[in-house]
Order: C-alpha cells, then structure tokens, then sequence
C-alpha cells in the first residue's frame, strides 16, 4: 500500500485528536493540521545524523532533515511509530524519547504539497550499528556537527527541509539538558 493512503490523526493547535484522513488528504492545500514525529538520532560525540530525502518523495525531496520521520497511525504512540519508522528507512533501532513538540506550516514549492504538523521531536543515540538506508526513502545520509547545520540553515534555508531548524532546536537543546 502507497504511505501515502495510510491514515494520520488529525488534531487541534494543543494536540488534541480530532480525527483522522489519509496522508495524501492532509498535505494537499491548504493542508490539515495532524500528528508527525521527527527523529534526531545524536551520535557520542554529539553530532547529529541527517538524511537526504529521496527523489521520489512526495513533499520537498532531495532536501537534507532530520534521520527520519513520519506519522503514526491514529492512537499509535508517538515513540513506537518512531521506532518502527526508523528501522524502515534507516535499518536502524535505538531507544527513543521524546524532546518536546512544536507546529509548523510549510507549502512545497516544488510539489504544492503543504506540511502542516503538529510534529512530535523525538531524540536517540546512535550506538554504532551499520546504517541500511532504503534508496526509496533516502537519497544519503551524513553526520554533521548541530552548530554546522545552524549555520547553513540560515545561509542556505533552499537546502533543508522547513522542519529541521525546529527539530535541531528542541533535540539539541533537550540532549544537552541531560548531560
């Protein structure tokens, strides 16, 4: 089945679930606000590991973000869609928590497609095992220091997807607080 007729949870400005409809219904214009999850996985040395979205996806490819994200299915946690999604397209597991949520609105110029989500930022450390990218998912992948990507973000916002600053945010804030 296409990710793209998967169900997602729609919600209210404090995250409240209101409903549900298809992935492809709630990007289209003028977009539906509902449930996303991004993950930001950090490695010992406190980089952070950043994927090149595919060719083939449906809204902003070929843009660098954060390791991985999606949306859980209506009900389903937050961390174990997470959990599930990074083993999809990274062949990766680890132990996931979450680091705040934000919301954000964001049109494709490319597509027309629009994120509109109430995005749950969800972080993990990376232990070492082999990365096993599906090339229908990811284009590359790199591990970069966070004040790098800070600084290219803002010098060069067409490269990244609209999300990361907010996910590089609450991950690298929220990591620190714990060491």
């Amino acid at each position: 089945m296409s990710r793209e007729l998967l169900p997602v949870e729609l919600v209210d400005g404090t995250g409240i679930a209101v409903g549900s409809c298809s992935v492809a219904q709630a990007h289209r214009s003028p977009g539906l606000l509902h449930r996303a999850f991004s993950v930001l996985l950090l490695d010992g040395s406190g980089r952070v590991l950043l994927q090149q979205r595919a060719a083939a996806k449906t809204r902003f490819p070929l843009r660098w973000a954060n390791s991985c994200c999606g949306h859980p299915a209506p009900g389903q946690p937050v961390t174990e869609a997470a959990g599930i999604r990074l083993g999809e397209e990274l062949g990766l597991g680890a132990e996931l928590r979450e680091a705040g949520t934000f919301t954000y609105r964001a049109a494709d110029p490319g597509t027309g497609r629009v994120e509109y989500e109430f995005d749950h930022v969800v972080t993990g450390l990376h232990l070492g095992t082999e990365l096993r990218p599906d090339p229908a998912e990811v284009a590359d992948y790199a591990w970069v220091e966070p004040a790098l990507v800070s600084r290219d973000l803002v010098e060069h916002p067409e490269r990244y997807a609209p999300w990361l600053g907010g996910v590089l945010e609450l991950a690298v804030l929220t990591h620190l607080d714990r060491c």
